[in-house]
């Protein structure tokens, strides 16, 4: 298991054990608040299939050339494992911890399965990532469609960029709050997104202060 292994093998782990200690309705509640997102990652899912399903199939599936899934550490936020979790059966969980404590041959990504993903919902990094030749093919001669896959793209923000609250960042302060710390927790650890936490609290800090000035 090398280190990118052992740090979403932790992760997985400790969002198991927490889940399991929680109640029917704590983890009922817990799944309401993904409810939005779950609803834009089926529009996701829906405009994928549509466009690039058979395009991703013959140009990366079919070939084993697997280009979007070339690297062998993805990133994956804190949020992702927890909500991959929420919607799994424990055996598809096991699989996943068994795949990340068996040793990654080649140059490919650890979850990457004889069927593809093993991931129930993959996470929101490769979803939106499309290769150019993907996208020069489904986009050729059809600006409209291309609008609505950037469209899409910019609407992740809405979840994942801090600079107001945001599922990730909600998720992530939940189980901080209960006493889980995980290094995929990037809301609350990576330099990029701390400051944009900051300058998003210095502007409404600004903003408040020109109301009061009224």
């Amino acid at each position: 298991m090398n280190s990118y292994q052992a740090e979403q093998f932790e992760t997985l782990r400790m969002i198991r054990r927490h889940l399991s200690g929680m109640s029917t309705a704590k983890i009922d509640h817990l799944r309401a608040k993904t409810g939005d997102y779950l609803a834009y990652r089926r529009r996701m899912a829906q405009f994928l299939s549509a466009h690039f399903q058979d395009i991703c199939t013959r140009e990366c599936f079919s070939s084993r050339r697997s280009a979007c899934c070339a690297k062998d550490s993805i990133i994956t936020f804190f949020a992702d494992v927890l909500i991959n979790a929420l919607l799994s059966t424990p055996e598809a969980l096991d699989r996943l911890e068994r795949r990340l404590q068996t040793p990654n041959q080649g140059h490919r990504c650890v979850y990457l399965g004889p069927a593809g993903c093993l991931w129930h919902l993959k996470p929101i990094v490769c979803e939106t990532f499309l290769c150019e030749t993907a996208t020069q093919t489904a986009f050729e001669g059809n600006p409209g469609l291309e609008k609505a896959w950037q469209d899409l793209k910019a609407r992740k923000k809405e979840f994942t960029w801090p600079d107001r609250p945001v599922l990730f960042d909600t998720l992530e302060h939940l189980f901080l709050r209960a006493g889980c710390i995980s290094t995929l927790m990037y809301c609350h650890n990576s330099p990029g997104l701390l400051r944009i936490k900051k300058q998003a609290r210095n502007r409404k800090r600004r903003q408040e202060d020109s109301t009061r000035g009224k």
